[in-house]
């Protein structure tokens, strides 16, 4: 059954890196396209992070709110140190946009934390529904492999290495579920943190990184119904999940 568990939520991680595809097919990007990317990455997450606080608050709503708040710390604390380092000029060797790739790899690598402790829960319940939600959490992995997609290639990133990114930044489930399976009673507590902590990042990321510059590429009349309509597939695909 270990063996099943740790499969199983491997496809799923794989399956993030789905989400750069379409990028093999879009050589270049003019400016209000990549604002358009940069909003529906905004949306997406957004969108994932109202499912998280949710999910969080149906378990404890006090630790899910300290989760968010150690959220927001979190990166803001990242961001600082990015900007403060010295002799590390990493843009040289990715073409431009290192801070905001990197803080995204570490946004959705903590998100799928949460994601394979949940998988690995599912699993501890009965067999079939941990494969259900592992393949839920699959289909999901695709628009947040987008998520990232849309705001690496933009920057020079090539498309192969943005679904490799993509790819790793979930690999935490397969890292995750497999103990949370062995130790249900032991995780169980932290969840809600989890939940909170990753939906306060990627929360944070929206306003401070990817809205603004949707905003600075494209006009609000273009930007903002792509924003509400990619929370609105979130929204849509978590209800539809669960």
């Amino acid at each position: 059954m270990v063996f099943n568990v740790a499969l199983y939520t491997l496809i799923a991680a794989v399956a993030t890196g789905l989400g750069a595809l379409p990028f093999f097919w879009v050589k270049k990007m003019s400016i209000k396209l990549i604002g358009t990317c940069n909003a529906a990455a905004a949306g997406l997450m957004l969108g994932a992070s109202i499912d998280l606080i949710y999910q969080g608050v149906l378990e404890t709503l006090w630790r899910t709110l300290l989760g968010l708040f150690v959220g927001f710390l979190f990166i803001y604390a990242v961001k600082r140190a990015l900007k403060r380092a010295k002799g590390f000029e990493p843009e040289q060797f990715l073409n431009a946009g290192f801070q905001q790739m990197l803080l995204i790899v570490v946004i959705m690598t903590v998100h799928s934390f949460a994601e394979g402790i949940s998988e690995g829960f599912s699993f501890a319940h009965s067999a079939g529904f941990g494969f259900l939600i592992v393949l839920a959490m699959g289909v999901q992995n695709v628009p947040e492999g987008l998520a990232i997609s849309a705001a690496l290639c933009p920057k020079g990133v090539s498309p192969l290495r943005a679904a490799g990114w993509s790819v790793f930044s979930s690999l935490p489930q397969v890292v995750m579920a497999v103990p949370a399976f062995i130790f249900i009673q032991k995780f169980r507590p932290y969840l809600p943190i989890g939940l909170g902590f990753a939906a306060g990042a990627m929360i944070w990321l929206v306003f401070a990184e990817l809205i603004p510059q949707a905003r600075a590429d494209t006009r609000i009349g273009k930007w903002l119904p792509i924003v509400v309509g990619s929370v609105g597939i979130m929204i849509v695909l978590g209800l539809f999940i669960h």
